[in-house]
């Protein structure tokens, strides 16, 4: 009998990632509070070393040895930055531009609140315990990390409940899209602020007047470019601008980001771009979620990263819900509206699990803080559907309403 090849080994996790959370979704009938991308984090939760790891010790290791580890890690690095830089590219800023007042006051409000409630209970942990920080993490890192945490909204899973709530393409859901835009810009840019390092601040700005320089030229160079050209050269400015990012210490993912926002958005077809990140959110984002799975660790937390996790939930939904209801009250909004408008914006997955895998990378924060993380983003995105529906159902003259 030949030895299993490393090879073989990869292709069984595979089998895995892929074959256990469709089965549970689809024999599961989860969809309604559940779904696929959520069953797909859970599954990359309960296969990390927390609890396949823990109850079958033997069997983890010999699947999930270092070398495939490695190979996945690799794959779900590339496709959590195509992902990011889609995101990037999908940003209407025209749009915010045009209803300026309406968007600023509720995306600001929908992100400073849960911020400083967030930020509380972060102060509250690390007061309680030092297992929270990272190695290379102080106190006020720690503390907008996980502030900022309650506040994202991921933005590509919010596009996909407005598909499934069939609000996209209204009038509401372009308006959320609107808000949820504006705080995408804003919680990368505090990334950036918490990731400032003085000892690479030359690299830093040299960074920065390149990017500008080179975001200046490539702008100018796709609009000469048909479309089918485009595509393959805006994959080699991706992997360019995130190498630069990553170089002076700011993070590939902040790059992947920054070179998805300076493409326009229609400069693609939006057919094939709704299909691509489609397609990368079927066929590589699972990996991503197993690879973040093996990052969790219950041992040094027990119980305290439950209760941390449900305290930061608790934090992000109230105070989105309130920042949302606050400008409500501001711009004169009917009653019900604000609640449909917060719940949809607290959704977490995805890009808060991103920004948290990018705090345990620069060790800002410990892997006991990252699991009560994305305890919280699984929670609050299980939560958005169930409370959604029904509000909207009483509110139907909300989806052709105008901005």
């Amino acid at each position: 009998m030949h030895p299993v090849t490393t090879t073989e080994l990869f292709l069984l996790a595979m089998l895995i990632i892929y074959c256990l959370p469709y089965l549970v979704w689809r024999l599961g009938r989860t969809e309604y509070y559940a779904p696929l991308v959520v069953v797909q984090i859970v599954a990359g939760i309960l296969l990390g070393p927390g609890v396949l790891g823990g109850i079958f010790p033997s069997y983890y290791q010999t699947i999930f040895t270092p070398d495939v580890i490695k190979m996945l890690s690799g794959l779900a690095t590339w496709a959590v930055m195509l992902f990011v830089w889609i995101a990037g590219i999908e940003l209407e800023l025209h749009k915010a531009k045009a209803n300026a007042r309406e968007t600023a006051v509720t995306a600001g409000l929908a992100m400073i609140v849960p911020m400083a409630l967030g930020s509380l209970v972060a102060a509250g942990l690390l007061n309680s315990s030092n297992i929270w920080a990272g190695n290379k993490g102080n106190n006020v890192q720690v503390i907008l990390g996980l502030g900022m945490s309650c506040a994202v909204t991921a933005l590509p899973i919010l596009i996909l409940f407005m598909e499934k709530l069939e609000i996209l393409r209204a009038p509401l859901g372009q308006r959320i899209l609107r808000y949820a835009s504006l705080d995408d810009i804003a919680i990368w840019g505090v990334l950036a602020l918490i990731l400032l390092d003085w000892e690479r601040i030359g690299r830093q700005a040299v960074f920065l007047v390149a990017f500008i320089i080179a975001a200046f030229l490539i702008r100018k160079l796709m609009e000469a470019l048909q479309e089918r050209d485009r595509w393959p050269v805006s994959l080699v400015w991706l992997a360019a601008v995130a190498l630069g990012a990553d170089w002076c210490g700011l993070h590939f993912m902040v790059g992947a980001f920054l070179a998805g926002m300076v493409l326009e958005a229609r400069w693609f077809n939006q057919e094939r771009m709704d299909l691509f990140r489609h397609y990368i959110l079927l066929a590589f984002m699972p990996v991503f979620f197993l690879s973040t799975g093996l990052r969790t660790q219950w041992e040094s937390g027990g119980v305290m990263v439950f209760a941390a996790a449900a305290a930061l939930l608790v934090a992000a939904i109230a105070g989105k819900l309130a920042g949302v209801h606050l400008a409500g009250r501001i711009l004169k909004w009917q009653k019900g509206e604000a609640s449909i408008i917060g719940w949809l914006l607290q959704t977490k997955a995805l890009i808060m699990i991103i920004f948290a895998n990018v705090l345990l990378d620069k060790q800002i924060i410990s892997n006991t803080s990252f699991t009560a993380l994305l305890l919280m983003a699984v929670g609050s995105t299980m939560l958005t559907i169930p409370m959604v529906t029904p509000r909207l159902a009483k509110l139907k003259s909300l989806i052709v309403r105008d901005s």
